[in-house]
């Protein structure tokens, strides 16, 4: 395996990842006790789900083959953003697509979060912190108001359903004996926390590419000669995790439910403004990984491209690409009763004005083969056993609920 920087990660803890295994992949962490981590973060789809906008609480399956199911609490929209895959998780700085969690003083307790000051005590790093929030979010985990204590306590204020969800976990007697062990007495939110982030953190970090490893083959390495070079892909896409962990607006096509200030009655997605409230921030999103990113489409923030040369196109050319786009390339599992809004954003003339508006990236004059070198580049990333994870899939969850 290729050297994982020094100083990069914490150390593993291989106790608290082996219980956060079970907790990432238990339903009992979401509201109706129907989905859970692993559902849009799944070892079949390399720690994504294989869709643009994927599906959350409320559904059936995992990846492409999910399905929404129909009834008095079926869904209400759309996961307004592509899931992303985790690979070196543990060594971000930064999460969300609008980086809306991150290290600050602003709340007194070392993190800029949509808890703000209600984050809790007892937090090991950030990535726990993130992996809060899913649960509080009613498309993703909780549900809809009203159906469950989980969501209820939510709509009273974002903290009042961790300890809903502390409590369930420690009723189970595998988990209460399991944090036992680890001289947890009586597991809180953040103990669920810790454990989902040392499992993130040591199930997929990723360092055994051909790139890391030195054996590219000769389109492979043109490819990283322009990556690195005239393409200029390295001045966004840098260091070993690949990514600057800073926001750029590329434009890509909007459609979706979008995800915007809570103010805003139009279904668009202004990215980082949402959280900074700058102007100058309006349509940029944080710079992804691009470790395993041949694995993990499709790409940007909505999943706007299925295939990397499409996504590598419209770096080079953002207008014309925008201009080209086409619905159908968006991969959306059928939701029939919300499929009328899911392009109403893009056939906004003033919205797209705005977006062509927004765009930071240069036009680069790239030739066909340049293109195929940079897709065999990016192909180089692709790890050979951390794609598929240390500990894998659990077979079974302690509270006995289904495994997606």
């Amino acid at each position: 395996m290729g050297d994982v920087p020094e100083g990069m990660f914490d150390p593993i803890d291989e106790d608290m990842a082996a219980i956060g295994q079970l907790l990432f992949y238990d339903p009992i962490l979401s509201g109706n006790r129907n989905i859970s981590c692993g559902t849009c973060h799944n070892h079949d789809h390399f720690s994504a789900d294989g869709v643009s906008l994927g599906i959350g609480e409320g559904g059936r399956g995992v990846g492409p083959k999910r399905v929404a199911v129909k009834g008095e609490n079926q869904i209400r929209k759309r996961i307004p953003r592509n899931a992303q895959a985790l690979f070196n998780v543990g060594a971000l700085e930064v999460f969300f697509h609008d980086g809306r969690l991150g290290a600050s003083p602003d709340y007194g307790n070392g993190v800029n979060s949509p808890a703000e000051e209600w984050l809790p005590e007892g937090l090991d790093s950030l990535l726990a912190a993130q992996a809060l929030f899913p649960m509080t979010s009613q498309f993703e985990m909780a549900g809809n108001p009203k159906e469950n204590e989980v969501a209820g306590a939510i709509h009273d204020r974002i903290d009042a359903a961790w300890p809903i969800i502390a409590k369930r976990v420690r009723e189970i007697d595998a988990y209460a004996g399991m944090f036992a062990e680890q001289g947890i007495e009586e597991a809180t939110i953040a103990d669920i926390g810790n454990a989902l982030a040392a499992f993130m953190d040591a199930e997929w970090r990723s360092f055994d590419s051909p790139y890391d490893l030195g054996t590219m083959n000769e389109a492979q390495s043109r490819g990283a000669d322009l990556f690195f070079g005239e393409a200029e892909c390295s001045t966004c896409h840098e260091g070993p995790l690949f990514t600057d962990e800073d926001f750029h607006s590329i434009g890509l096509p909007p459609f979706g439910p979008g995800r915007t200030r809570r103010f805003d009655p139009m279904p668009r997605d202004v990215g980082r403004m949402a959280e900074s409230d700058a102007l100058e921030d309006a349509y940029r999103f944080r710079t992804p990984s691009l470790r395993n990113v041949a694995m993990t489409g499709p790409y940007g923030h909505n999943g706007a491209y299925p295939t990397l040369e499409g996504i590598i196109r419209h770096h080079a050319a953002p207008l014309e690409s925008l201009d080209a786009w086409r619905p159908e390339w968006a991969q959306l599992p059928s939701v029939p009763w919300l499929q009328k809004a899911d392009f109403i954003i893009h056939d906004d003339v003033r919205e797209m004005a705005r977006v062509r508006a927004n765009i930071d990236v240069d036009i680069k004059a790239l030739s066909d083969d340049e293109i195929a070198d940079l897709i065999a580049f990016l192909g180089a990333l692709t790890g050979k056993t951390s794609i598929h994870g240390r500990l894998g899939k659990p077979s079974a969850v302690p509270s006995g609920l289904e495994v997606d």
